[in-house]
């Protein structure tokens, strides 16, 4: 089952196909459930904290029952914080991570998501802001894996890097020599900008995708 069919099966189980209805059962609005259906997607986060008898193995696979039996695994425990999942890593923590120096990121309380398809990511973080829209929305959460300072840029993709512009998640393309980066936003009203490869520390290559609405 796609997701688009999965939100609509939720709102006519939960508000009998009220999405306004369900819309106020998630504390979200009715326009963030409409783009859910059209866009494929949806936070099954939210959904399984607010709706108690929901599987969660239906909620990240689309198969099975949609609701949970006595037999069921709690969520808290197995798919969304196994431990020895991916970690959510707080932002101010981020550089850290980047780095390699995992003892600032065992200060922090990180939450562990176990996601299946995003197998051989490092972390997870949540972005910030609107420069990387419509690619990614403010509250997505991007799976990322750490990559060496001299690896082969994949031209256009999106990466994580720690530079002296702070931690930045960007497009990356070919700069004017072979001694400069150029990176670019999805969103046009922020301009292109270029870094000398000195002055960018460490990086990881955004490998997927949790959205948020």
């Amino acid at each position: 089952m796609d997701k688009s069919a999965m939100v609509n099966a939720l709102v006519e189980y939960y508000a009998n196909g009220n999405k306004a209805r369900f819309a106020n059962i998630l504390g979200v609005s009715a326009q963030t459930i409409s783009a859910w259906i059209t866009r494929k997607t949806f936070d099954a986060e939210l959904i399984y904290t607010k709706c108690s008898d929901i599987s969660a193995n239906w909620l990240l696979s689309g198969s099975g029952r949609m609701l949970r039996s006595d037999t069921d695994t709690p969520i808290a425990t197995a798919e969304l914080t196994a431990v020895g999942g991916i970690p959510l890593i707080p932002i101010e923590a981020m550089a850290g991570v980047l780095s390699g120096n995992s003892a600032q990121v065992m200060e922090q309380e990180c939450e562990h998501y176990n996601i299946p398809m995003f197998k051989g990511a490092e972390f997870l973080i949540r972005i910030s802001g609107d420069s990387m829209q419509p690619k990614y929305y403010s509250g997505d959460i991007v799976a990322c894996k750490r990559l060496p300072l001299d690896t082969f840029f994949q031209w256009n993709r999106v990466y994580v890097v720690d530079s002296e512009q702070g931690v930045i998640i960007k497009r990356v393309r070919r700069g004017s020599d072979d001694r400069h980066i150029v990176f670019v936003s999805d969103n046009t009203a922020y301009e292109p900008f270029e870094l000398p490869l000195d002055k960018i520390y460490s990086i990881a290559l955004v490998v997927g995708v949790v959205r948020a609405e």
